[in-house]
């Protein structure tokens, strides 16, 4: 819900005015008891409201760090907001365990292409960050060497899902 709802809150707000069907509904929910927020089946349906607007991307980075329920109902949710919007474009991140659940949540309407980076940006990176250490002696030449070659061997590959009639560009590292 708070995913869904911080995704509303930014397509809305890059709305020139908000929809009735919006407006009304969280009017509707300040008068409850409590003023609880909205149902997901509403926030998807809010959603699907607001992105019919006009051509709408919609980013979240790390769904594997999300808990494994919640991915589900995510991706479900917007599977629901695709359907409904062909303007819709879902950019996802997240590590390699989750393309299954995105595939089978998104009705299989993702595409993939490998991406490796290249030992030589890593070594780099590490390189940086280690020369910005503000305690350089804490570490010892060997460890540090040992740092720059282990670490670049054994970054797993990236990928990428391209869109589809789907809408979904997702990707993976």
């Amino acid at each position: 819900m708070n995913v869904l709802g911080a995704l509303l809150k930014q397509v809305v707000g890059g709305l020139n005015e908000v929809p009735g069907e919006i407006a009304r509904a969280y009017g509707d929910q300040k008068k409850v008891i409590g003023g609880r927020g909205p149902r997901p089946s509403h926030l998807v349906k809010m959603l699907q409201t607001a992105s019919s607007e006009k051509r709408t991307f919609i980013c979240i980075d790390a769904l594997d760090e999300c808990a494994v329920g919640h991915q589900v109902k995510l991706l479900g949710s917007l599977n629901q907001i695709l359907q409904r919007c062909p303007g819709t474009r879902i950019f996802v991140t997240g590590r390699p365990q989750i393309w299954a659940e995105i595939g089978k949540c998104l009705d299989g309407r993702v595409t993939s292409a490998s991406i490796t980076p290249r030992p030589d940006d890593i070594t780099y990176y590490l390189r940086t960050r280690l020369d910005e250490d503000p305690t350089p002696d804490a570490m010892d030449s060997s460890r540090e060497a040992d740092i720059l070659k282990k670490i670049p061997e054994d970054i797993s590959e990236m990928y990428v899902w391209a869109p589809t009639l789907g809408g979904l560009l997702s990707v993976i590292y």
